[in-house]
């Protein structure tokens, strides 16, 4: 079978010249040497003479030089200045993510000088800039209360902690449906896979509090959430708490209402609540379990039929509540900080 010596990749093309060549010359025959290879016979008789005039290093590969760049080394880094860390609007875009035609469409408008789309490709792989799925961040956000309670707020309550022998919970609520989008599966090309799943739309609300030593309380509902069912979980979750609970939470309406601060009053400082800065919640280990849940969860094993989802979501996050180390991961993912608690 005659193969395409141009499918053939750099490497491999060199590697059979230079075994053909040696090959003739301990006694086979160039013909029959080709042939094992399933390349074009006219193609050993050129590489023999090659050999001959400059030795085995005639067989090399050389490197494909193609097109110079038509940006200079400091024109480079300015491209690279430009797209890490900023924004296509930034620049007059009405498109908040990069693309390789706005990224050509920039390097036009600013340095004058015109790049294919494939060009900008390959520049955009020499600056060690690639494609990724970025992270969503409110406007609304503060970076300095942010960072206030990741060097002052958090350290103070932890050492506050531990003299008081009071255990620091983190707290989120979710909601959870059965209709979630699916996750990538392979499929022939062209024809898009089908996966069967209920047609009933269900869907739950859970709340879970996470500490760094790995433990973790959860409860399932339907209906609302607000500061009277707020005050219900509370009372759920203290049951089971001999030691002080120093609770972070965000700054959901139900968790500031008056009726929540008369019942952590009522307390005597067996609880006390504190707040997170607003629009960030990366900060909640708890987060990480509502993204862990549904990426393992209906988007990866969709229900069967007449399945219940809060069977299914009490199901996942009893494994999540065995898991201590998982559920310490959290809050590597969440901050590096939490762990030392």
């Amino acid at each position: 079978m005659k193969i395409d010596g141009r499918t053939l990749s750099h490497s491999a093309s060199e590697t059979i010249r230079i075994m053909a060549v040696r090959r003739v010359r301990e006694g086979e025959s160039p013909s029959e040497v080709i042939k094992s290879y399933g390349l074009c016979r006219t193609s050993i008789y050129r590489w023999l003479r090659a050999s001959k005039r400059r030795g085995e290093v005639a067989l090399k590969s050389l490197p494909s030089s193609g097109r110079p760049c038509r940006l200079t080394d400091h024109e480079k880094k300015q491209v690279r200045r430009w797209i890490c860390g900023k924004d296509p609007r930034q620049y007059g875009f009405d498109f908040g993510l990069w693309t390789r035609r706005i990224v050509g469409d920039l390097i036009e408008e600013r340095l004058g000088k015109t790049l294919g789309v494939t060009a900008v490709g390959r520049l955009l792989a020499e600056l060690d800039i690639t494609p990724q799925k970025p992270l969503r961040r409110a406007y609304e956000r503060d970076p300095r209360a942010i960072a206030k309670w990741k060097t002052h707020e958090y350290p103070k309550l932890r050492a506050r902690a531990k003299r008081r022998g009071a255990d620091i919970f983190f707290l989120d609520e979710a909601g959870i449906r059965s209709d979630a989008p699916l996750q990538r599966t392979w499929g022939a090309k062209g024809k898009t896979p089908e996966v069967f799943t209920s047609g009933q739309r269900q869907s739950v609300n859970a709340i879970s509090a996470v500490n760094a030593r790995g433990a973790f309380w959860y409860d399932v509902y339907t209906g609302r959430f607000n500061a009277g069912r707020f005050v219900e979980f509370l009372r759920k979750f203290l049951r089971t708490r001999r030691r002080p609970v120093f609770l972070v939470v965000d700054g959901h309406p139900a968790h500031r209402a008056k009726i929540v601060a008369h019942y952590v009053q009522s307390r005597k400082g067996r609880l006390e609540l504190h707040f997170l800065p607003g629009y960030a919640p990366e900060l909640n280990p708890d987060e990480f379990v509502w993204n862990h849940l549904r990426q393992r969860g209906t988007s990866k094993k969709p229900l069967k039929r007449n399945e219940s989802l809060r069977g299914r979501v009490e199901t996942d996050l009893r494994a999540i509540q065995k898991d201590r180390p998982l559920v310490r991961a959290f809050f590597h993912a969440a901050s590096v900080a939490y762990i030392t608690d």
